[in-house]
């Protein structure tokens, strides 16, 4: 069987965040993540599916992992997943294929529960379908009770599913030429052209199967979904202390926490596991660590508290609070600057796309901070605000809104001096204090 791992999304609904596919988890990007879990499920034949803006990355990647993968350029973005899986036309060849999105971060399991599904030659497709219990605005199976799909429904209205059954893509499709027919022959400007496809070739008698599936999934569309996929990575590793790593007697350590080599852990630091820390870290005295991940070369500074957080490599922090934020590569905070991560009515944190105010789904979310990005000391940054890449903001502000990439944010405030009359008053106060004492 043929494997193709779709990677070529332009990670937009992930912005500032370049590349999710690239997004480091414990030591390793979530490409890598993906890779290894096929592989160690039993899938050789793997493809990747990349676009113009990363497919060298992914072949660097490789090359750094030591293993050989086919790459595939998906040269019209615009077609998803439709247009990835014609691109490897070639490379499926007349075999049976699975379709796996990178985006879609699954258990083991998943795989394992599919390919007993083909081994039972039921039908000549396979999709797999996870129950919800509240709305997600992704794609939905209706299917009778002997698990044959019917229909698939794409991004239905709130209240409007026709079942509780996601549509995971993790497909799998023994009449590939079938697949590829109906692919090259789908026309539609409203839905994704994959899900059309599969739709049409269900009308063209082609047996379908939903086959559930109950264990973790988290699609990575948001960067509030980033969080999620830490824990569910941090919960299947190793949970080591590296030799190399230097951990003060007083500093305290609780819960599950894992420390990379050479990490420096200072007097009275406090870490709070699940937290992750990584390569050449320093967590200073007085720093409070809890339930994070911290990439390498950072620098989480004197009295610094990480809560709930996500930060890239070479993140330099001072007397910092960063709550529920996602930090990226190569930032630093001045001293006193603040990620706030809750609204003072405590309503869920919305982030604004393109125009468009989207829900987060929680009540507390803090920063999306991109590359190469410099905040001044004393700043404060609202809850659910975008820093885009290469930006520096100044000094003493608050920051209310977007700041967009390339950018220098700076605020007009005047310096008023006048007469202190309140300084009249200290002989009084003294004279009131003589009389106390007495």
């Amino acid at each position: 069987m043929k494997v193709i791992l779709l990677a070529a999304g332009r990670s937009k609904r992930m912005q500032p965040i370049r590349d999710k596919n690239f997004l480091d988890f414990l030591g390793k990007p979530l490409i890598q993540w993906q890779l290894e879990m096929l592989w160690k499920t039993g899938f050789k034949d793997v493809a990747v599916v990349g676009g113009k803006h990363n497919l060298e990355a992914i072949a660097e990647l490789l090359k750094k992992i030591g293993k050989k993968v086919a790459l595939i350029e998906q040269k019209n973005l615009d077609m998803g997943m439709c247009g990835a899986v014609l691109a490897a036309k070639s490379f499926i060849g007349k075999d049976a294929v699975m379709v796996f999105s990178s985006n879609d971060v699954v258990e083991e399991k998943a795989f394992k529960v599919m390919l007993s599904a083909y081994k039972s030659g039921k039908a000549s497709s396979y999709l797999i379908g996870k129950k919800v219990d509240k709305y997600f605005p992704g794609g939905y199976l209706k299917s009778d009770k002997k698990g044959f799909i019917s229909e698939i429904v794409e991004k239905p209205e709130p209240g409007k599913e026709p079942s509780n059954l996601i549509n995971l893509v993790v497909h799998i499709h023994s009449d590939s030429a079938k697949l590829i027919k109906h692919l090259e022959n789908v026309k539609s400007v409203k839905d994704d052209l994959y899900e059309v496809g599969l739709t049409n070739m269900i009308k063209d008698g082609v047996k379908m199967m939903a086959v559930p599936y109950d264990g973790f999934w988290q699609p990575l569309k948001f960067p509030w979904h980033v969080h999620s996929v830490f824990k569910y990575l941090f919960s299947i590793s190793p949970k080591k202390r590296a030799k190399s790593a230097k951990i003060a007697k007083n500093a305290i350590i609780n819960g599950d926490v894992i420390i990379a080599e050479k990490a420096v852990i200072f007097d009275g630091a406090v870490i709070n596991g699940p937290a992750y820390i990584g390569e050449n870290t320093i967590v200073a005295t007085n720093a409070l660590v809890r339930d994070s991940h911290v990439g390498k070369n950072c620098i989480i500074g004197f009295s610094t508290e990480l809560a709930r957080s996500h930060l890239g490599h070479d993140v330099w922090t001072h007397t910092n609070y960063v709550g529920d934020s996602v930090i990226g590569n190569n930032v630093s905070f001045g001293s006193g600057t603040v990620t706030g991560n809750l609204r003072l009515d405590e309503k869920n944190i919305c982030v604004d796309l393109d125009g468009n105010k989207i829900d987060t789904q929680t009540n507390k979310f803090g920063l999306i901070c991109g590359d190469n990005v410099r905040v001044g000391i004393n700043t404060s940054l609202m809850p659910g605000i975008k820093i885009g890449n290469n930006s520096f903001v100044g000094a003493g502000i608050v920051v209310p809104e977007n700041i967009p990439e390339g950018s220098y944010v700076r605020a007009k405030w005047e310096l008023k001096i006048s007469k202190n009359e309140a300084c009249l008053e200290s002989k009084g106060r003294a004279e009131m204090r003589k009389r106390m004492e007495k």
